[in-house]
């Protein structure tokens, strides 16, 4: 039987809600999200203003994944309830992901102590409807992406 389910979601790439997330929820399979802050890009590292990462503009799947303009208007509601919070925006999303259903543990990839301290500090928080609803407000459904 399996147990867990590493899948790609966050607030910019909610695509696994359409048909796995459910299923992983009824079969008691839980799930451990990788890239919960998009590369970075959760975190308010990008701006409108092309403030493009070497690495978005070098490596193909990173932008498919998170080249979308777009995907800038979920990171303004991040950014705002972050604010309205006191809180990180990576604490803001990560809170956003550990509410919801079937997730265990989502993969935080970090060289730097500081993000490590910062991506805990996001246990514990809950978040109001209100405030996941904003978060959820501006993304638009998307392709399915992958590796191919």
């Amino acid at each position: 039987k399996f147990v867990s389910m590493q899948n790609h979601y966050n607030l910019v790439y909610r695509e696994e809600e359409r048909e796995m997330n459910p299923l992983c929820a009824a079969q008691g399979v839980g799930l451990i999200p990788w890239s919960p802050l998009a590369r970075g890009f959760l975190t308010g590292s990008r701006t409108r203003e092309g403030s493009a990462t070497l690495r978005s503009q070098s490596d193909s799947f990173s932008d498919a994944l998170y080249g979308d303009e777009w995907l800038f208007d979920v990171v303004d509601q991040v950014r705002k309830v972050a604010e309205a919070r006191g809180l990180s925006m990576a604490q803001v999303a990560l809170a956003w992901m550990l509410g919801q259903p079937a997730v265990a543990a989502p993969i935080i990839g970090t060289t730097k102590l500081a993000h490590l301290e910062d991506a805990v500090g996001a246990v514990g928080v809950e978040l109001s409807a209100d405030e996941v609803k904003a978060l959820e407000s501006a993304y638009r459904p998307r392709p399915v992406l992958g590796h191919n």
